[in-house]
């Protein structure tokens, strides 16, 4: 059978959502009040109409490509929906209009230094679902249709987005001085490089290794701490597990924000990478979202 947008049952576009939102059909059944078999027959009820299997029945669900593509749609709806909702109640001055939400995906440094403000600043029309991933997959999740923006590493426009550079972040090697000491008394040399212990965010995390690229024509692999969690990598650096690459916005030794702790130090005076940032969002005339790019971008160009 041939889909037509005509025939796109909206029940069944919000029982797809839900359920990558939610992970299982049981969890999308308690989100939306009413049973897992709803869930099921109305997601196999939209397979069948436009002939495409839709989700991969694991835990979680996820989309296919198909899936990606009506799961965009689905997040579109809802987000023009819940606009006009809340238009409505404030035209007709019904008090406080219920609150759209708007899912985004960020990487874990600029959500743990700049991004949060800027979010704060309209929180108080708007709640969010952050998706936190590294700078170079969030990209993917407005590709699957998951988040609604991103904050990315990406340059190149995500079909159906828009892409705006919002800034750079820069990173040094960095470690604790008694860690210098013990590890770099004679300079961050190749062979100090190949032995001393490396803190890194997690298996993805390449930023580490683009470093060392920059220093050796072989591949150095030193021991590795992985750390998953933005505070807690930066405080093992301070404690003296390893050296990492450290943000400017999170080293009170670069005058660049407000201190959090006790100054790191470089372990080289040169090193340094630049990650620029870019923001991507689904082209949709959506005041709500307009109102999250404003703000994401007024905070970008204060503290990027």
């Amino acid at each position: 059978m041939q889909a037509d947008a005509a025939n796109l049952n909206p029940a069944q576009l919000e029982a797809l959502a839900a359920a990558v939102s939610e992970g299982t059909f049981e969890a999308a059944a308690g989100a939306l009040h009413v049973t897992p078999s709803a869930i099921s027959q109305r997601i196999k009820a939209l397979e069948t109409m436009v002939g495409r299997v839709l989700l991969t029945r694991g835990k979680p669900v996820q989309p296919t490509p198909s899936g990606e593509l009506l799961l965009r749609l689905a997040r579109q709806i809802q987000m023009i929906t819940a606009d006009a909702v809340q238009e409505i109640r404030r035209a007709d001055s019904l008090g406080a209009p219920g609150r759209v939400v708007i899912p985004l995906a960020v990487n874990a440094d600029s959500l743990a230094t700049w991004l949060l403000p800027a979010l704060a600043a309209v929180s108080s029309s708007l709640l969010f679902d952050l998706h936190r991933d590294d700078q170079e997959r969030t990209a993917e999740l407005l590709r699957q249709g998951a988040v609604m923006a991103a904050v990315t590493s990406s340059a190149d426009a995500v079909p159906g987005c828009s892409v705006e550079r919002l800034g750079r972040m820069r990173y040094r090697p960095t470690a604790s001085p008694a860690f210098i000491d013990r590890w770099f008394a004679d300079g961050a040399t190749v062979a100090s490089l190949a032995r001393a212990p490396v803190v890194v965010f997690d298996r993805g995390d390449r930023l580490q290794d683009d470093y060392l690229a920059t220093r050796s024509r072989r591949t150095l692999d030193p021991p590795r701490h992985h750390v998953p969690g933005s505070g807690a990598f930066l405080e093992a650096v301070r404690l003296g597990l390893g050296w990492g690459m450290v943000p400017d916005l999170q080293n009170p030794a670069v005058p660049v924000g407000p201190p959090v702790g006790p100054a790191l130090v470089p372990i080289e005076p040169r090193g340094r990478i630049d990650v620029d940032l870019y923001w991507q969002q689904w082209r949709l005339r959506s005041p709500s979202l307009d109102l999250v790019a404003d703000a994401v971008r007024v905070a970008a160009a204060e503290m990027l």
